[in-house]
C-alpha cells in the first residue's frame, strides 16, 4: 500500500495541472464516469495521510486556486481504507487518549465517512467537487506517460495495465490513475498534528498513544496519531529502534518510545527525499531474509484477536522480546 511518502510524490505529480481545464477524458472506471470530468477545472490538490484530494469545479476560479506546496494532513482514522489499520490500533486506553486529545482532532463530515464516500459517483449538488483518491495496495498516478507491462500475465500475454481514469488538460499534459479507488467527497478538513511528514506533527500526542498497554506495532498503524504511516515504515522504525513488534508500549521506557518516534519521522523523511531524487527505497528488515548484521529475520502476521493481521518482519536478536519484569525495570529506569 502506498504510504505517506509515496502519496506526497503523487501530489507533486498532480500539482503542475492545478489551474488547468480537463479537455479530454478516458479510463475504465465504472464507479466514476470519466466523461463527468470533461470541461472541469482542477483547482486544488491536497494530500492527507494516505489519501489524495483533488478539487474540480465547472468554472475557473483563479482567485481561489489551492495549495501547490506540500499540504498539511487530514485526520485519517474515520476513513474506510484506514479502517483495518484502525482496528489494529484500538487498545484498552485509546478512548482516554482520544478524549484528552480532542483539541487536536476533528471529525470529518458525515458524507466522508468512507462507506458513503465510496458510493459517491457524482458530486453533491452545490457542493465543492472534491475527488478522494485512495491507493489501496497497488494504486499509482502517472504523469504524461502510461504504465507498461513489466512481465507477462498468467495467460502469457504482455498486456499493459489499463488506467481507471485518464485526464487530459488544456496545457497539453495528462494524468493516468491506476488501481485507485476514487469517489466524490466533501471538502477535507486539515489537521496537521497526526501527519508524520508534517512540521506540526504532535510528538507528545504520539508518545502518549504509544504508551498504551498494547503492542506498539498495533499503535503505529493508528492513523489518528501516525497519519501516513504504513507497514513498511512500521517495520523499519521498529527495527532501527531495536524494539520487538509485540512489546507493550506501557512497559517500554520513555527513551525507547522517543527513539521509536524519532525513527518513524526520520525514515519517512528520508524515504520522501529519496523518491524526489529518484533513488531506490532502502529497507533493512522489510521483506528481508537477513538483517544488516546477518541474523535470520522472522516473519509473522500480527494483529489483535479478531482484527486485521499485518505481516511483520523483525530480527529476534536485534529486537529481543524482553520478559515483563525486565521491561518494567527499563520503564522505571
Amino acid at each position: 500500500m502506498p504510504e505517506g511518502p509515496s502519496v506526497r510524490k503523487f501530489h507533486h505529480l498532480v500539482s503542475p495541472f492545478v489551474g488547468q481545464q480537463v479537455v479530454k477524458t478516458g479510463g475504465s472506471s465504472k464507479k466514476l464516469n470519466p466523461a463527468s470530468f470533461q470541461s472541469l477545472w482542477l483547482l486544488d490538490n491536497q494530500v492527507h495521510g494516505k489519501k489524495l484530494f483533488l478539487r474540480f469545479d465547472p468554472d475557473e476560479e483563479l482567485g481561489s486556486l489551492g495549495n501547490n506546496s506540500l499540504p498539511e494532513p487530514l485526520q485519517e482514522g474515520e476513513k474506510k481504507e484506514e479502517a483495518e489499520d484502525q482496528k489494529q490500533a484500538l487498545g484498552p486506553s485509546s478512548r482516554e487518549i482520544n478524549r484528552s486529545s480532542q483539541s487536536l482532532e476533528c471529525v470529518v463530515p458525515s458524507g466522508d465517512n468512507g462507506l458513503e464516500c465510496l458510493r459517491g459517483d457524482t458530486p453533491a449538488e452545490g457542493a465543492e467537487r472534491w475527488l478522494q483518491v485512495s491507493f489501496g495496495l497497488f494504486g499509482s498516478i502517472w504523469m504524461n506517460e502510461f504504465s507498461r507491462a513489466k512481465k507477462a500475465n498468467k495467460r502469457g500475454d504482455w498486456r499493459d495495465p489499463i488506467p481507471r481514469l485518464v485526464l487530459y488538460f488544456g496545457g497539453g499534459g495528462f494524468l493516468a490513475f491506476y488501481n485507485c479507488q476514487m469517489a466524490w467527497s466533501p471538502s477535507p478538513v486539515v489537521i496537521p498534528a497526526s501527519d508524520i511528514l508534517s512540521e506540526k506533527f504532535h510528538r507528545a500526542r504520539a508518545l502518549e498513544a504509544l504508551s498504551q498497554e498494547q503492542p506498539v506495532c498495533y499503535t503505529l498503524l493508528d492513523q489518528r496519531y501516525f497519519s501516513g504511516l504504513g507497514n513498511i515504515i512500521k517495520n523499519e522504525a521498529l527495527y532501527r529502534a531495536g524494539i520487538h513488534p509485540l512489546s507493550l508500549g506501557s512497559l517500554l521506557s520513555p527513551p525507547h518510545l522517543e527513539a521509536l518516534v524519532d525513527h518513524v519521522v526520520e525514515f519517512s523523511a528520508d524515504w520522501l527525499r529519496d523518491k524526489f531524487q529518484g533513488k531506490q527505497q532502502h529497507t533493512q528488515v522489510y521483506q528481508k531474509e537477513q538483517c544488516p548484521v546477518g541474523h535470520q529475520v522472522m516473519k509473522e502476521a500480527f494483529g489483535p484477536p479478531g482484527g486485521f493481521q499485518r505481516l511483520t518482519w523483525w530480527c529476534p536478536q536485534c529486537q529481543p522480546r524482553l520478559p515483563p519484569d525486565e521491561q518494567e525495570q527499563g520503564r522505571l529506569s
